[in-house]
């Protein structure tokens, strides 16, 4: 059974889709979202002795009473053209779009252009000054939101009838941030919590950490990595496609001065170029296919459904088919998944639908596959722990490059890296408060540290 705290934070996370985040808070609850929309963990004093239903309303109705809330931006990098950018769905404004603009405190709702690509009628370019400056901002409640970065040139946001936003784009040569150094973590703030979390999961690009503070004055912290990280993953890559020919070393991208821009996600990899690892999992995917034709797996789903068996039938050796735990739906069926499936825990067997059970199947078996465990354990994701992860030849060598090069491990490197063993330790870098008093985010990584 989950830990007390485990369940808490279930019940954070439920409370967070309730108020119509989009971000990352619900990824292993099987809600994944769009590309377009992309949580370490603690909690405050709690009386341990009430059940994690009475202390969930208990923090919704006596914090966030303000309905606005501080974070700081600092500028680690070497240069002094840096700037920041605040967006998100303004939620005491009728979720409408909202930036903040360059004063770090007055609050834009764009108005509905009438043309795609309308240019912003405010500056929201927020600078941060010299290397080791703060800037401190103050923005309302805010869901899907992100915190972007900028080196040597301002962001380019641009509206399309809607209002919708159009975010800086990885994957459009023509976008005018192709060429921007840039990156974002993403956050949420309603009237319960704050939850914020460092993102690989689309690509890596500026090094950022975050600093949460309580209004105990607990700090938690996500490291980042060092303004050499990037250079590090790159090289990592390099020599992994050294070793086994994959396109590895195809992730990174350069400027048109030949330096490091930013890299891409496998699953990013794939979306430019289709062709890229297609038949990389086919051995491992045979082989744990193979392996539970004799034997069962046990999935932790970690809610009602408790511990799930999944087999492969004789007669579907390409399905594992999973018991309904008395439920009323569908047993939950798995074809083999692709490449593109397995990096983007989002489409073939792992695209959620109608069925709940399949869906809180989902993360956890796509992350095992990412993380290459389902051949050391038959029990998933209790049986194995991150010192575990990426150690089979095939597997998720972006994740692996990744984390190793974040000083403290964390951060999100595909949808579901926030599964975790009940008790264990979440990998996907994050940070949550019932209890928030501000949020320090950082950008460059000079000076980084655990």
């Amino acid at each position: 059974m989950a830990s007390l705290i485990d369940r808490i934070k279930r019940l954070f996370k439920r409370n967070a889709d309730k108020t119509g985040h989009t971000g990352s808070l619900n990824r292993s609850a099987g809600t994944r979202p769009t590309k377009e929309q992309q949580q370490q963990k603690s909690v405050p004093p709690l009386d341990r002795s009430e059940p994690p239903e009475e202390i969930q309303q208990r923090t919704t109705a006596d914090t966030m009473a303000s309905g606005t809330f501080t974070i700081q931006l600092r500028n680690d990098t070497n240069s002094s053209t840096v700037y920041g950018y605040i967006t998100g769905l303004a939620l005491d404004s009728g979720n409408r779009v909202f930036l903040l603009q360059a004063d770090g405190k007055t609050p834009y709702y764009p108005t509905n252009p009438s043309s795609t690509g309308s240019k912003l009628e405010k500056n929201c370019s927020i600078p941060l000054g010299s290397p080791g400056n703060t800037v401190t901002c103050t923005i309302p409640r805010l869901a899907g939101g992100r915190i972007w970065f900028s080196v040597g040139t301002p962001l380019t946001f641009l509206l399309n009838p809607g209002p919708a936003l159009v975010e800086p784009s990885i994957f459009n040569p023509a976008d005018p941030n192709h060429y921007t150094n840039f990156g974002f973590a993403e956050f949420t703030y309603n009237a319960a919590q704050v939850f914020a979390n460092i993102s690989y999961v689309d690509f890596v690009g500026l090094p950022i950490s975050l600093d949460l503070t309580d209004t105990a004055n607990n700090v938690q912290r996500v490291a980042g990595m060092t303004n050499y990280g990037p250079q590090t993953i790159a090289n990592g890559l390099i020599a992994q496609t050294r070793r086994d020919g994959r396109r590895w070393s195809s992730l990174i991208v350069n400027d048109k001065a030949g330096n490091l821009l930013r890299i891409l996600s496998p699953n990013s990899g794939i979306t430019l170029n289709p062709d890229w690892f297609q038949t990389y999992w086919t051995d491992y995917v045979n082989q744990v296919y193979s392996r539970y034709s004799s034997n069962a797996l046990t999935v932790n789903t970690q809610a009602v459904w408790r511990d799930v068996p999944g087999t492969v039938p004789a007669n579907a050796s390409s399905t594992f088919t999973f018991a309904t735990a008395g439920q009323p739906n569908p047993q939950p069926t798995f074809p083999k998944p692709s490449a593109k499936d397995i990096f983007s825990c989002n489409s073939g067997p792992f695209a959620t639908g109608s069925n709940p059970e399949t869906n809180v199947i989902i993360p956890r078996l796509s992350a095992a596959f990412n993380r290459s465990t389902l051949l050391l354990s038959d029990v998933t994701p209790n049986g194995t722990n991150p010192t575990q992860y990426y150690q089979n030849p095939t597997t998720n060598h972006y994740a692996r490059i990744v984390h190793a090069a974040n000083l403290d491990g964390k951060g999100y490197t595909f949808p579901y890296d926030d599964v975790t063993p009940d008790g264990g330790v979440g990998q996907e870098g994050a940070v949550f408060s019932f209890e928030p008093k501000s949020l320090l985010v950082a950008v460059g990584g000079n000076g980084a540290h655990v």
